[in-house]
């Protein structure tokens, strides 16, 4: 690297950590508040398909606006015309840039869509070959006229199985089985208020783990898209949210020469721009994620897609135009805009980083340019949490260990200030 490039890094590096140095011990009046919803967004759908006045302006002060966002520069293309979506977003995953958005941050029912952040706080805690045992209590509480992947009572899965029937299928059954090994509904979705929390995604209120319609369960495009990056940074996630077709168990049974067997029978994914449809091709470079439909949430899809190097993520809710898989056919053309836009915009917000992760801790206003940085588990991610907890005495030599612990914090993490990009695993961006 030349010389000048150096001195510029080493300056950009130097300012950070003395301004953090100062944030450290100014006092607590002037510290930056935590981001949080405003009273007019309270857990609740809008009861008309009118955005409200007030939204959240977590990623930026324009993502709160009612009504199309983008900055279109030279030799820009126009949106789209004939979007009919209540609330949509185009958003770079890579470097958390939002392209464009309408209504982001509009609180609206998820449904299917909301397993994004079902898996991405469970995905962790069980490993893919645990076996478990299905009982009658485990499918207890499903939804009428839930999506079902066929899991049976006293059939033995595996962990593996479940997350295909929960990604490929939507299986509602599923979600409750893993569920119950999570200790209970009630214990995950507590779980996911936490995690939902964690990831900065304050327009999410979850009430069912499996985004079945319930009274008060909201979530957001900006918050949807925010579960996405989050769960592509797994590899588990992004091999499920992936998988076009699988084979899944069916029942035990005894074959004619009085030998155990295990039936299987073949599931296809419902993202129809991954699987396609009658009228719908499999959209170039996709690569997941999450679609769903209920009677309150209308259709919901969260897609990712790679061309040329670059990964979109696209969040589609609520299509006004009644058309089968409009809601596939308008993120499509999101999706093909983004991708011809890209550079030539400038950016109307951001997905922000998760509480704790390298960036939050170097810009800790959720609401300010911050994009998105790693999952928390990158250099210094444990330092900062030592200088948190060496802070919290009175003494001056605690506060002398939290700005010392800051700075080296910033030392370490200083790829992600001076080039702020949170790359994708290749894996999931290769997808054939």
């Amino acid at each position: 690297m030349p010389a000048p490039h150096t001195t510029v890094r080493r300056s950009l590096l130097v300012a950070s950590a003395t301004a953090l140095s100062l944030a450290l011990t100014a006092p607590a009046s002037f510290a930056t508040p935590s981001p949080s919803t405003s009273p007019s967004t309270s857990p609740s759908a809008s009861p008309t398909p009118t955005p409200p006045a007030n939204m959240s302006r977590v990623g930026g002060e324009r993502l709160g606006r009612a009504g199309a966002q983008v900055d279109l520069g030279a030799g820009a293309p126009v949106l789209p015309k004939d979007l009919t979506a209540r609330s949509w977003i185009v958003a770079d995953a890579e470097s958390g840039e939002v392209l464009a958005a309408a209504n982001a941050h509009w609180r609206l029912p998820p449904a299917s869509t909301l397993k994004m952040l079902f898996a991405d706080t469970l995905l962790p805690k069980f490993p893919s070959g645990e076996k478990h045992k299905v009982t009658t209590a485990d499918l207890a509480g499903i939804g009428s006229g839930s999506s079902m992947v066929g899991i049976k009572e006293e059939e033995t899965y595996t962990v593996r199985d479940l997350w295909l029937g929960v990604f490929l299928r939507s299986g509602n059954d599923a979600v409750h089985v893993l569920s119950a090994m999570n200790q209970g509904v009630d214990r995950t979705v507590a779980d996911m208020n936490g995690h939902a929390e964690e990831l900065q995604a304050l327009d999410t209120h979850v009430v069912t783990p499996d985004g079945y319609d319930a009274a008060g369960q909201v979530s957001s495009a900006y918050d949807l898209t925010l579960f996405a990056r989050s769960g592509l940074q797994k590899k588990d996630f992004r091999e499920y949210c992936s998988t076009v077709r699988a084979k899944f168990p069916g029942k035990t049974s005894k074959n004619d020469k009085g030998k155990t067997v295990r039936e299987t029978f073949e599931i296809e994914n419902t993202n129809r721009l991954l699987s396609g449809d009658s009228d719908l091709s499999v959209y170039q470079g996709i690569a997941g994620v999450k679609n769903g439909n209920t009677t309150n949430a209308g259709a919901t899809f969260t897609g990712v897609a790679e061309r040329g190097g670059r990964v979109l993520l696209v969040t589609v809710m609520h299509p006004g135009k009644d058309e089968h898989n409009e809601v596939y056919k308008e993120a499509a053309k999101l999706l093909d805009w983004g991708f011809a836009a890209a550079g030539k915009v400038r950016p109307v917000g951001e997905l922000v980083a998760p509480k704790g992760s390298a960036q939050s801790i170097a810009q800790p206003d959720a609401t300010a340019s911050a994009p998105g940085a790693n999952d928390g588990t990158g250099p210094g991610a444990g330092s900062a949490k030592s200088a948190a907890a060496s802070s919290g005495g009175s003494s001056g030599m605690g506060i002398a260990f939290a700005i010392s612990g800051g700075l080296l914090v910033l030392l370490a993490a200083g790829a992600f200030l001076v080039n702020r990009r949170w790359p994708l695993p290749d894996l999931m961006r290769r997808r054939r």
